[in-house]
């Protein structure tokens, strides 16, 4: 055994996660933690999945996951020790609500969160110093565990079922049991940005019903805090799967959507659209993760009830120590 800081670090193979989002992150997190060697791989030039935030005209959007809520203790810890540290912040409780009569009101609810950042420094936090290699296409798991070939003490596909299924060994048969008969939608993002701010100077989002183009739009200037005249929308998932192919012809559509539900006059001086294929299960699971006999572990998004950042976290989270225990 060697010793890093306050930690024991056990001389045995890593455990090798795929996927650093927010999932992946916490279960990444939870392993470091016991003493375990940890090496993740993502895909992306970045870290943080679906909590995507790029650097637009001279500062950060979020166009993934819009916010996050806090019910569990451990979650809340976390968020706590976030705020702290200047990472996370809290929002709002109260968006407005629409339909195809325009806005009608508002509907309150569980304080949501966001960062000054942008969302995915949440698991760029979760990650610390663990080692993370990206871009890097993972094409195959296998039984051993092995990730493209290199035998691991455990592997965690911390992903989209659709994406953990195509890596999957076909001898791996209860691992892909698992991730069958789930229904994913997507979604198109467009995010744009005005000159000056011109819609109701207290609205920080608007949850859109009865839409055939918009399901969700969202201020980012209030949402990060800094004012900005940005407005991050959210396609409904039928309007997504008409531009998977061509998604950047689904901005205008989006952007005239926004300005006629907002009162906005102005045509906005930039548009940035992102397209997210598999943006959410249709459905959630019960089971917070799954591990079998193979030490080949499944967690993310679907998992751990509704689809959320929060039962994402948790998922990997307790996937992590379970594999702690399991190894240990």
């Amino acid at each position: 055994m060697t010793a890093t800081g306050d930690r024991v670090v056990r001389a045995l193979g890593p455990v090798t996660v795929v996927g650093a989002g927010i999932s992946g992150a916490a279960c990444a997190a939870a392993l470091a933690a016991a003493g375990l060697r940890v090496h993740v791989y993502d895909r992306g030039r970045g870290r943080g999945g679906r909590l995507a935030s790029y650097a637009v005209d001279g500062r950060v959007v979020d166009v993934g996951a819009s916010y996050f809520t806090v019910s569990d203790p451990r979650f809340e810890r976390q968020v706590r020790d976030w705020e702290r540290r200047g990472v996370a912040r809290p929002w709002t409780d109260t968006f407005h609500v629409a339909g195809p009569q325009g806005i009608t009101g508002t509907s309150s609810g569980p304080m949501r969160w966001a960062s000054p950042l942008g969302l995915r420094t949440l698991a760029v936090d979760l990650l610390g110093e663990v080692r993370v290699t990206n871009p890097y296409d993972v094409e195959s798991v296998a039984p051993g565990p092995s990730v493209d070939g290199e035998v691991a003490e455990a592997a965690v596909l911390a992903m989209p079922d659709p994406q953990a299924a195509d890596l999957l060994a076909p001898s791996l048969a209860e691992e892909l049991e698992q991730l069958e008969d789930r229904r994913w939608e997507a979604v198109v993002a467009v995010s744009a940005g005005w000159g000056r701010r011109g819609w109701l100077p207290e609205l920080d989002g608007v949850f859109v019903n009865d839409s055939q183009v918009l399901s969700w739009v969202a201020d980012d200037g209030r949402r990060r805090g800094d004012g900005a005249p940005v407005l991050v929308a959210h396609s409904t998932a039928a309007y997504a799967e008409e531009f998977l192919d061509a998604p950047d012809a689904a901005a205008e559509g989006m952007v005239a959507a926004v300005r006629a539900l907002l009162g906005v006059q102005e045509e906005p001086r930039w548009v940035r659209v992102n397209r997210w294929s598999l943006a959410r299960p249709a459905g959630g699971r019960e089971e917070p993760y799954f591990l079998g006999e193979a030490m080949v572990g499944l967690c993310g998004d679907g998992w751990h009830g509704r689809p959320r950042v929060e039962a994402a976290y948790l998922s990997g989270l307790e996937l992590g120590q379970a594999i702690a225990e399991r190894v240990g």
